[in-house]
């Protein structure tokens, strides 16, 4: 096995890395160090936490060091110019990506500024003023400093792009055009992602030179330690469901993801009320909110975050133990990189969706993405308000999707047969029957969920290897349940001429939004 002398890097790099514990480089890193330090551009693919950061940080800076050990009076690429830059999706990938140049370069002490927006501008000039090594930077706020002429791409010979899937989106199309313009020719590029899908791989090739393209991994799979589980229920039990599952003390610390900014704000408010501490991040918040945020988080002062997906890409947190998809994110590749956040360096976690009915498609098109075929269990309340049970049971194989394909016959069901009602119906055997009653009637309250649960065999909130059924919770009240419109109620019916919403919505750290 290759160590990372094996690589080439000089001692200071060496010594960095010893001090973080490392001894031997991850698949990625094995094949993007030496491919970055030859000059070749590189395509690097592998699944998130396999070490991707690093894979590109010790090679920058190695060119870094050799360069300044090779000239006797070397002072830099010059006011407002910078030998290399780093470009990411968000703020908070861009500042770890920082702090990471640091830690590694903390023998060499390389200049280095992180350019974001949602930050005083002002640091940032006084920063780019006197020259730079790397700059770490998002789009948008970038190219505001260019424009205003206060940075210069001229001098930059080294360009990354992390998450590179996602930089190329439609909503940063523009921007990296143009910045690619300003920079020479005879750049090195780099892009790297747990996914790249073809037409941004297409894309990908008109900003490179001959790219060497490096695979460590099946494209768009999750690491294989993390344990996936899809539980079926309806939108209106979610919200319970969540403050049951997250009130387990199997859970040592949990991410929820939403698909909404304003999602993240509601579902932040009814965890607090019910006595679950935990905080928000999303595009809205500050830069002072979010990094409050990822702090409070990190420390473990809070072991709940809630966030939309501008934190589903690059967020490090050591023992994450679970990952929760309150909503089903709208594209396949957003879930491969949310519940990437959990079994992260080798370790096992724990993935559990939360998918509604009108969900399906998403799952559908997760399973194509991944390829792979996830196991369903079905979520129905019964019992009283004393006990509250909540019953887990598992579906019949394709059962989840048996709608799906009915669909796809009649894709319209007011040009075709009318169509069929929500149903599940077990097997001849009854072995899978999902169990179900009456709603408890009662209010949500700020100490109790309403519901506990009594788990099939397969399913648990442990980790697979050491799962121990966990212990009866206390009498818990269930939400009340909200008035339900007839579908022959006047006022349940769309107005004429309303169109849907548009589907494809991203949050993108709070730079664009792309619709399709």
């Amino acid at each position: 096995m290759k160590t990372f002398a094996d690589l080439g890097l000089a001692d200071p790099l060496l010594r960095a890395v010893q001090a973080e514990g490392y001894t031997h480089p991850t698949p990625i890193q094995a094949e993007v160090i030496p491919a970055m330090i030859a000059g070749h551009d590189v395509i690097g693919i592998a699944q998130t936490g396999t070490g991707k950061t690093a894979s590109f940080v010790l090679p920058i800076l190695q060119k870094l060091a050799a360069r300044k050990l090779s000239a006797e009076k070397w002072s830099g690429p010059g006011p407002k110019s910078f030998t290399t830059l780093i470009l990411a999706p968000t703020r908070e990938l861009a500042n770890q990506i920082c702090e990471s140049i640091r830690t590694y370069g903390k023998f060499m002490r390389p200049s280095v500024a992180l350019v974001v927006g949602g930050a005083s501008p002002v640091p940032q000039i006084k920063a780019l003023s006197g020259g730079l090594d790397v700059v770490v930077a998002t789009p948008g706020r970038l190219l505001d400093h260019v424009r205003s002429g206060k940075a210069r791409l001229d001098k930059t010979s080294v360009i990354v792009l992390d998450e590179a899937d996602q930089m190329l989106d439609l909503g940063f199309m523009p921007a990296i055009e143009e910045i690619m313009r300003k920079i020479s020719q005879t750049r090195q590029t780099l892009l790297l992602s747990a996914t790249m899908p073809r037409p941004i791989r297409a894309l990908a090739q008109e900003f490179m030179n001959q790219p060497k393209e490096i695979a460590v991994a099946v494209e768009s799979k999750p690491a294989e330690k993390i344990h996936q589980e899809i539980i079926m229920v309806d939108q209106s039990q979610k919200s319970e469901l969540l403050v049951d599952l997250l009130a387990a003390r199997e859970v040592e610390r949990a991410i929820v993801f939403t698909r909404t900014k304003r999602g993240t704000d509601k579902v932040e408010r009814m965890l607090n009320d019910a006595g679950l501490r935990c905080i928000g991040i999303h595009g809205d918040k500050t830069q002072g909110q979010r990094n409050k945020a990822l702090a409070q988080f990190k420390s473990g002062a809070m072991r709940i975050m809630v966030a939309t997906d501008v934190a589903a890409r690059g967020l490090d947190v050591d023992d994450i133990s679970h990952v929760v998809n309150f909503d089903m994110p709208m594209m396949p590749e957003a879930y491969v990189h949310r519940i990437g956040r959990t079994g992260r360096a080798g370790k096992s976690g724990i993935a559990i969706s939360l998918c509604d009915r009108s969900e399906r498609n998403l799952l559908r098109d997760i399973e194509r993405l991944t390829n792979t075929s996830l196991e369903s269990i079905k979520a129905s309340p019964e019992g009283s308000s004393q006990t509250g049970r909540f019953t887990l049971a598992p579906l019949p194989p394709g059962s989840a999707r048996r709608d799906d394909a009915q669909r796809r016959i009649h894709p319209n069901p007011r040009a075709g047969a009318a169509k069929k009602p929500f149903s599940r119906k077990p097997p001849g055997d009854g072995r899978f029957a999902a169990k179900s009653s009456p709603r408890p009637a009662g209010k949500f309250g700020a100490k109790s969920s309403g519901f506990s649960f009594e788990k099939p065999s397969g399913f648990s909130l442990k980790k697979p290897a050491t799962a121990k059924p966990s212990s009866a919770k206390p009498a818990q009240k269930p939400m009340a349940k909200s008035a339900h419109k007839s579908a022959n109620h006047p006022a349940a019916k769309p107005a004429a001429g309303l169109g849907r919403r548009p589907s494809g919505y991203r949050d993108n750290g709070g730079f664009e939004k792309t619709h399709s």
